[in-house]
């Protein structure tokens, strides 16, 4: 028999085990455990069908059309799971760890697989952590204004030995009406954050954690609330770089693609860049004059970030003067400076 295993379980003892999800694909789209290769016992429409006969019938009806959708099925299961687990070793979820997954893993025992474990409360149990998991670990969040460079700068503390999540790498979205450019397309919010939970269940919670400071939505995803209203409590180090450092550096990062995305971003903050302004950014646009469009736009984007940070509970707020963009030494100064706070200017 399929022995049954918590989520908990699999995520500290049997991640090294080939993972199968056997939820239909517009399930396992939405959202899926990172890492899940999906073999779905069902189509998405034989799924509705049995759900409707359920239903409107029976339990008893609704397993029947179950077995004749599946039963000519049964010998590509058995080649779609030894493709994922050719040791005949593997773990397997469902939404709630019932039927779907306990009659796949059974037809695998039945074919001679080694060991197969089915996680209880299936895919449940994994959104469940990955939603409200997140209150332990000291959190370190990196703010600054828009063209800091804090996503590079978070990086080269990760070179350095620091745990760092990067919630825009996650995200594929650098945060901005601008984020998408030159990056790939977004995940649902669902697998977002099953993604970003993935890489938090990795840390050391005994040692702090850096993280960039982000509103509650990234491009089209939210971070997880309970997370959010940590970041927003733990202590903020708040870099400084003149607005023309900061220009230069958006310059050399968003007008790697066609000026056409750059108009559409400019046309997402029209309305708080007021007409004259955005009028302006889209002339000088049009002639090449990225810095002084990145000017123009900054001037929104600073006035907006001061006023997210007149939210903050002001003695968890640390500002850092730094001469220009250079992660390296940014990263290098910030850590040295987090070790001497006599050092930071305290509001």
């Amino acid at each position: 028999m399929p022995i049954d295993i918590s989520i908990e379980n699999y995520l500290e003892e049997l991640q090294h085990l080939p993972l199968i999800d056997v939820r239909t694909p517009a399930e396992y789209e939405k959202g899926h455990i990172p890492g899940a290769v999906n073999i779905p016992l069902f189509s998405n429409e034989e799924r509705a069908h049995v759900g409707t006969v359920y239903k409107q019938e029976s339990k008893e009806a609704a397993m029947e059309f179950g077995y004749k959708y599946v039963n000519p099925k049964l010998n590509a299961y058995i080649e779609e799971s030894l493709k994922a687990a050719p040791d005949k070793k593997t773990v397997i979820y469902c939404w709630r760890g019932g039927m779907r997954s306990h009659a796949f893993a059974e037809h695998l025992e039945d074919n001679n697989f080694r060991r197969v474990n089915v996680i209880e409360h299936g895919y449940k149990a994994y959104r469940k952590l990955a939603v409200n998991n997140y209150d332990k670990g000291e959190l370190r969040v990196l703010g600054g204004y828009t063209g800091s460079g804090k996503t590079h700068i978070l990086h080269e503390m990760q070179k350095q030995g620091q745990q760092v999540i990067d919630l825009e790498g996650l995200a594929n979205h650098k945060g901005s009406a601008f984020g998408n450019i030159g990056m790939e397309t977004q995940p649902t919010t669902e697998q977002f954050e099953n993604n970003l939970y993935w890489e938090w269940q990795k840390l050391d919670l005994s040692e702090p954690i850096w993280i960039e400071d982000e509103s509650v939505n990234i491009g089209n995803v939210n971070l997880p609330v309970s997370l959010f209203r940590r970041m927003r409590e733990s202590e903020l180090y708040f870099i400084e770089i003149s607005k023309e450092a900061r220009a230069k550096l958006l310059v050399k990062e968003y007008t790697i693609e066609n000026k056409e995305k750059l108009a559409q971003g400019i046309q997402r903050i029209s309305k708080r860049l007021g007409p004259q302004n955005t009028k302006a950014a889209l002339e000088k646009l049009e002639r090449n004059n990225f810095f002084e469009v990145a000017l123009l736009t900054l001037t929104y984007y600073d006035k907006y970030y001061k006023k997210g940070m007149g939210k903050r509970n002001s003695d968890n707020v640390h500002f850092i003067n730094l001469q220009d963009t250079s992660a390296r030494e940014n990263a290098e100064q910030i850590l040295n400076l987090q070790y001497d706070r006599n050092k930071i200017d305290t509001i």
